[in-house]
């Protein structure tokens, strides 16, 4: 989490202590906001910080998309499995497996 009284600092003042700016980063575990003519500008994170937020996001993607998945069944706006691959196969003139399997074709 951000403590907006000691993470943000002018890009000069960073620029000027790198090493500094790293080393209490490293220490705080928090990241750093840098400005640039008084506007925030820059976030600077640890790499273990950043890995952490890209698996969060990761695992959040993945909860709409099945979340998005039970709405679907829920509004009725799915289908079985066997059907919709039966009419892709139709579509695209393309044997199913179980027509090569017997020999025949639809």
């Amino acid at each position: 989490m951000i403590d907006l009284t000691q993470d943000v600092h002018s890009m000069t003042a960073f620029k000027r202590d790198i090493p500094g700016f790293l080393e209490r980063m490293q220490q705080s575990g928090r990241p750093l906001v840098l400005t640039k003519n008084g506007k925030a500008d820059f976030v600077v994170l640890t790499a273990a910080e950043f890995q952490r937020l890209w698996d969060l996001a990761d695992r959040m993607e993945t909860l709409l998309a099945v979340r998005r998945g039970l709405d679907d069944v829920e509004a009725g706006r799915t289908r079985p499995f066997e059907e919709a691959f039966d009419q892709l196969f139709e579509k695209h003139g393309i044997q199913s497996s179980d027509d090569r399997r017997s020999g025949t074709r639809d």
